[in-house]
């Protein structure tokens, strides 16, 4: 789908306050990896991951996506009850029922006609809601939307590193689990509004997806940890990439050379190496947070986007890619005009 109507009104991001190093993980791993004989920092070495950010205390997801959330309408200075959709899109949730959007809803305290509910499909729900959300206001449903995303890693660190730290933690434990050790916690929001009641501000364009389910078992998490074939994960996720690349060169017009910043999902040094080779991408025009801030699931995509107009390395006019691979496997891609 791409949008003719659709702007990007509000953006913000929020760093979890506490940093929890590779060097400490590793400290605690230190039985586990002398008695399986691991002398590489998998980590640090190879992910590119010395750091990762998790929240002080019981913070649940819906309070990481009302603290974005509050930021992002006030950056969009729209009263919260012009507000039509409320989108959450957290791989992390408070209850399986109700949903985390109705409590980020009430926590707002969002009008009664304001519809919300939960997209959950991985690291790319985030581009999900505001394809779905965009899809409202192109057909003039709704005048506003808030796609919010709020990650808590912490229950996840707790209990996979008291597995990997068991007397009975085998090698191919060790390899399936790893990745959750890259995880990072944080939270996003973004106000989607029509064009026209937000002139001046970033439009929205759109984009492509496509899929390849048939990959669907390469990574299996829970709220407690994550089972992941990342030889496999990475793979794949680079073919399919390709794939939907293509197609967006054909439907978006997409010139590598010709976009001026890629926000990639940052999962590591070697998936961004591989992801930027395979798409003839300048690594210069991707700014990493991974390496201090892990993988922070779908919030990955806004907190770099809100990052990179943080830093002012966004002037008016500039073409920005939003690429994703989520496991599924599913991939978009997809275009912001500053």
């Amino acid at each position: 789908m791409q949008f003719q109507h659709v702007a990007i009104a509000g953006l913000a991001h929020i760093d979890a306050p506490r940093r929890l190093s590779s060097e400490e993980i590793n400290l605690r791993l230190k039985p586990t990896l002398d008695r399986l004989g691991i002398r590489t920092d998998v980590l640090g070495d190879i992910a590119g991951i010395h750091a990762r950010r998790l929240w002080d205390g019981d913070v649940l997801a819906s309070d990481a996506a009302t603290l974005a959330a509050v930021k992002a309408l006030a950056d969009s200075g729209i009263d919260p009850d012009r507000v039509g959709l409320l989108v959450n899109t957290s791989v992390s949730r408070d209850y399986l029922e109700p949903s985390t959007a109705s409590i980020v809803s009430g926590n707002l305290g969002l009008a009664d006609t304001c519809q919300n509910f939960d997209v959950a499909n991985a690291c790319l729900a985030f581009i999900n809601g505001m394809d779905i959300a965009s899809r409202m206001i192109e057909c003039g449903e709704i005048d506003y939307a808030l796609v919010v995303d709020g990650e808590t890693a912490d229950l996840a660190y707790e209990k996979t590193l008291e597995r990997l730290t068991s007397a009975n933690c085998t090698e191919a434990d060790f390899r399936n689990e790893l990745a959750t050790l890259t995880l990072g916690s944080g939270a996003a929001a973004m106000v989607l509004a029509r064009a026209e009641l937000a002139p001046g501000a970033p439009r929205y364009k759109g984009g492509v997806t496509r899929a390849a389910t048939e990959w669907n078992k390469l990574c299996r998490g829970n709220l407690d940890g994550m089972v992941t074939d990342t030889r496999m994960l990475l793979i794949e996720g680079i073919k399919l990439a390709q794939k939907t690349f293509a197609v967006a060169r054909h439907k978006l017009g997409w010139v590598a050379e010709e976009l001026d910043e890629f926000v990639i999902h940052q999962v590591s040094k070697v998936h961004t190496a591989a992801f930027t080779k395979a798409m003839g991408i300048d690594p210069k025009k991707v700014l990493t947070i991974f390496g201090e801030h892990g993988n922070i699931g779908p919030a990955s995509v806004p907190i770099v986007l809100s990052k990179l107009r943080e830093m002012g390395r966004l002037k008016k006019g500039d073409r920005v890619a939003l690429l994703g691979i989520g496991s599924g496997l599913n991939c978009s891609m997809a275009e912001v005009v500053w």
